[in-house]
């Protein structure tokens, strides 16, 4: 695909160009640049969404009538490869990239009419709340608990690893409301206001010292039914739509920013990695890896523009792609050598400290602790290894 773009695609990317030139402050590249995972701290993250909105740029994905661009699929394709080469700061997918399509294929016209200007402008920030202590992999085995109580649910229960949940207003949350049949058929879903009384949030702190991580617990929350998106004890069927808008993410874009951050590392006078016949050797085989996830992606992109779901492939997506953005981690480390030793939270915030070596080396071990997760988060290797045997190879 990439020696298929068209004149005109190139006119759209030179377009994208000049505006991320105008539009990135210094505060957001440097934002862009320190960097460590999917997520940005919310000062910047707010900032870049609302850039991206008032420029009408912030859902590509989006059908034209909700706030997206009309792009096609290149289009879109051409605008992720310049954010990624300009390392445009990270906004919470949350909101735009899966509560918002699920409402748009799930929710009622109220709902739509109500939350997706909201996710649009950032006046709320979403949490998703699934995984809980005893259902993560698993999640059809999940306990928190949502008792009818007139026009409302009661809810208690707990949620974990709910990433930001500190800086969110709302969560859209998976609830069991039977416990009769198949534990799938007992889940509704609901979207849940985080004022409302009784929800307490309590914060888990990561590998590498952040806190992105929390543990909500609901005792006895009220929330309006009207807040369910779908027919009750269906929210299962309206959860795993939503897991393929998850599950599927171009990750060969951050695959190809964390290598071209090694690469500059390599460039570097004094860097203290292996030898760089090795290094080259190990950037190619990357290399080689992120072009064949980009041919996948793409043609799971051609589904989505097409009006069908990923399905299971995006299963293995999943899979390659977050085991070779930690080996991309893992080369980034070894390059930095000692450089990537000093732990410095001060120096990675934006007008932060001045770093201990070259700022380039600052999120490299930050990043590759962060990216331990990922062949856990949005449905372990392991599982998604198993929903291919299954749907795909019918084993």
């Amino acid at each position: 695909m990439n020696n298929a773009f068209s004149e005109a695609d190139e006119v759209f990317r030179s377009e994208v160009q000049d505006f991320l030139e105008s539009a990135l402050t210094d505060e957001l590249k440097e934002a862009g640049r320190k960097k460590t995972s999917i997520w940005q701290e919310p000062l910047s993250a707010d900032a870049w969404q609302k850039v991206l909105y008032e420029r009408g740029w912030l859902v590509p994905d989006w059908p034209v009538e909700y706030g997206g661009t009309g792009w096609s699929l290149t289009q879109r394709y051409i605008f992720a490869q310049e954010c990624a080469r300009y390392e445009t700061p990270g906004i919470s997918p949350m909101g735009l990239k899966m509560c918002g399509p699920m409402l748009i294929g799930y929710g009622s016209q109220e709902q739509k009419s109500y939350y997706l200007p909201r996710i649009l402008t950032g006046e709320h920030i979403w949490c998703q709340g699934y995984s809980e202590p005893s259902s993560g992999s698993d999640l059809a085995s999940l306990k928190t608990m949502a008792v009818a109580d007139g026009d409302d649910y009661l809810v208690n229960g707990t949620k974990i690893w709910t990433s930001f949940a500190h800086h969110a207003n709302m969560m859209f949350a998976l609830v069991r409301t039977s416990t009769e049949g198949k534990v799938q058929q007992g889940i509704s879903f609901l979207l849940i206001d985080m004022a409302l009384p009784g929800i307490t949030i309590k914060p888990i702190v990561n590998l590498e010292g952040s806190h992105e991580l929390n543990q909500v617990f609901f005792d006895d929350v009220r929330v309006p039914k009207a807040n369910r998106v779908g027919a009750e004890n269906q929210g299962w069927t309206v959860a795993k739509y939503l897991l393929q808008f998850e599950r599927f993410s171009m990750s060969s874009v951050e695959l190809r920013r964390l290598l071209t951050r090694a690469k500059r590392m390599t460039e570097i006078d004094d860097y203290t990695g292996a030898s760089n016949s090795e290094i080259h050797y190990k950037i190619a085989a990357l290399e080689i890896e992120c072009t064949a996830i980009e041919a996948s992606e793409q043609r799971v992109l051609v589904q989505l523009s097409a009006g069908e779901t990923p399905g299971s492939v995006s299963s293995v997506l999943n899979a390659v792609s977050s085991e070779t953005l930690q080996r991309a981690d893992e080369l980034g480390v070894e390059i930095a050598g000692y450089y990537g030793l000093p732990y410095q939270p001060g120096a990675l915030e934006v007008g932060g400290s001045e770093s201990i070596g070259e700022e380039l080396y600052l999120p490299v071990v930050p990043s590759f602790l962060n990216n331990r997760m990922r062949t856990i988060a949005g449905g372990s290797s392991e599982i998604q290894r198993n929903i291919v045997a299954k749907s795909i190879l019918e084993l």
